[in-house]
């Protein structure tokens, strides 16, 4: 369901650039302007292109199936699994802003769109609730989680600290941070298990 209300809602905005606009994370307008918090939610929703989305949504499906499904083992309900994946996501996304918020609540010219930060926090849940599964994306060879997470938060931090790339790697980090401490906090036994394969 929130890859289809995504897809169908980047796909809309592609042609309705006035409605992308209203939708995007802007820490500016809503920091100076009443009514715009919807904005710490709403960019997830919509991408700046194809590639944008597809990328975004190959990577959700990927890595949101497994969370689901381990969620699913881990309560035996349908309807809990389901929280903490709603949780989870909506969650990663709420957090992957706050840095981003903070550096440019007087930057008029800062704006990103996209679900990137709330896929970040699922990457990283998977990475903890499924330590033995190896990533493999596109081009990649198959890498172990743990190893796939040390070497994309020491990407996203180098990105950042560079600038200029128009990519918001402080949101990646962020995500990736929430769907770490969502697992600690919520299924720490996982996070027990996650260490003790990572040390054996």
């Amino acid at each position: 369901m929130i890859i289809l209300c995504t897809v169908g809602v980047s796909v809309y905005t592609f042609s309705h650039p006035d409605l992308k606009y209203k939708l995007m994370f802007i820490p500016f307008n809503i920091f100076h302007h009443k009514k715009q918090g919807y904005r710490f939610l709403s960019h997830i929703f919509i991408h700046a292109d194809w590639m944008h989305l597809i990328f975004n949504m190959y990577v959700l499906y990927i890595f949101g199936n497994s969370v689901e499904n381990k969620f699913l083992s881990i309560d035996n309900n349908n309807v809990i699994a389901s929280i903490n994946y709603i949780y989870l996501y909506f969650g990663g996304a709420l957090f992957a802003t706050l840095i981003p918020f903070i550096r440019n609540l007087n930057n008029p010219n800062y704006l990103s769109l996209g679900a990137s930060g709330a896929v970040s926090a699922i990457i990283f849940a998977s990475i903890i609730l499924l330590p033995q599964k190896d990533i493999n994306i596109f081009f990649l060879p198959p890498i172990p989680s743990y190893l796939f997470g040390i070497l994309y938060i020491a990407f996203e931090y180098y990105m950042d600290k560079r600038g200029n790339t128009g990519i918001a790697h402080d949101a990646h980090i962020g995500g990736a941070l929430f769907g770490v401490v969502y697992i600690i906090t919520t299924k720490f036994n996982q996070f027990e298990a996650f260490i003790q394969y990572v040390i054996n």
